[in-house]
């Protein structure tokens, strides 16, 4: 497939009309800083944080996770973090993080959204390394105040949009080094992923070249480019797995979520996959019934409770 150097253009306006109609109205709880103390990776910068009016942020320096407090009536101690897209360029804030956030409050799934910083060589010293570090501190930091938020500790996810789904699946498969102070041994393992239009690989063959050069650079090295590319990452251990892609998708190849598939079923990781005929990219924001078939099998695994 011919690599595409187009950034993931997602349309963030069209709010999900259903959601509205909900008895339960979600709204955010609090804004929450992802780093008590110094941000790892950083340094001093005067980039500012820009986009708070289309729902489409970059120049992001200070990440924070925002939280959607769970419908009371349907609350199953299930949490996820939501990782929104934009080709490690911008993060799509409203249109991935917000809407997403209020329909799993709704059945009563804790909702973090994670802010995370992009890939810079102006704000980090490793850029490649960066958001994988605000991933994993955000699963670290809704483990270890899961009773603060009636969270059970075994329970917590991850959901990723496009190059958010490959930042939600590295953190499905690189969990077992740590790159944030973990003094505590929190395990930084999500116990489930849901992965939407994802970018997977780094491969020429198979990535986004927007999200590839963003987060590695134009002229990686082998070594980063198969560490990152999370099919070849795939362990035993990597965790129960949701799908779902459009066949048609002319932005992030849907051969990135079919061998993702095939690398998880051959380790015996429980998998499912929705594959649409048609829908493109960024095909949630017209068919506003692509999370029935996702919250069918978080009801069969006990992380919903209808």
């Amino acid at each position: 497939m011919k690599r595409l150097n187009s950034i993931n253009k997602v349309i963030w306006a069209a709010p999900a009309i259903w959601l509205l109609a909900a008895p339960f109205a979600a709204n955010a709880q609090e804004v929450i800083p992802l780093y008590l103390a110094e941000i790892p990776n950083s340094k001093v910068s005067d980039i500012q944080e820009s986009g708070a009016a289309t729902g489409v942020l970059k120049g992001i320096t200070n990440p924070t996770l925002e939280y959607y407090k769970p419908n009371p009536a349907k609350a199953s101690g299930t949490a996820v973090v939501i990782i929104p897209g934009g080709g490690y360029g911008v993060v799509v804030y409203q249109g991935e993080g917000i809407t997403i956030a209020r329909a799993f409050a709704e059945k009563g799934v804790a909702a973090f959204i994670l802010k995370y910083r992009l890939p810079s060589d102006a704000i980090m010293p490793d850029k490649k390394i960066g958001p994988l570090q605000d991933a994993q501190q955000a699963i670290k930091q809704v483990r270890e105040n899961a009773e603060k938020w009636g969270v059970d500790k075994a329970k917590i996810g991850v959901i990723g949009f496009s190059a958010g789904g490959h930042l939600a699946s590295t953190a499905a498969t690189h969990f077992e080094k740590s790159y944030i102070e973990n003094s505590q041994n929190t395990s930084l393992r999500p116990d489930f992923q849901i992965l939407v239009y994802p970018v997977i690989s780094m491969l020429d063959s198979l990535t986004h070249g927007g999200s590839h050069d963003n987060l590695l650079g134009k002229n990686p090295s082998q070594q980063d480019v198969e560490l990152f590319s999370n099919e070849l990452q795939v362990r035993a251990n990597t965790p129960p797995t949701y799908l779902t892609h459009a066949a048609d998708d002319k932005l992030v190849d849907v051969d990135n979520s079919i061998v993702y598939f095939e690398k998880l079923r051959h380790q015996k990781v429980p998998v499912e996959m929705h594959i649409y005929p048609k829908g493109d990219h960024g095909f949630i924001f017209r068919h506003p019934g692509w999370m029935e078939p996702l919250f069918a099998w978080m009801k069969q695994n006990n992380w919903t409770k209808e």
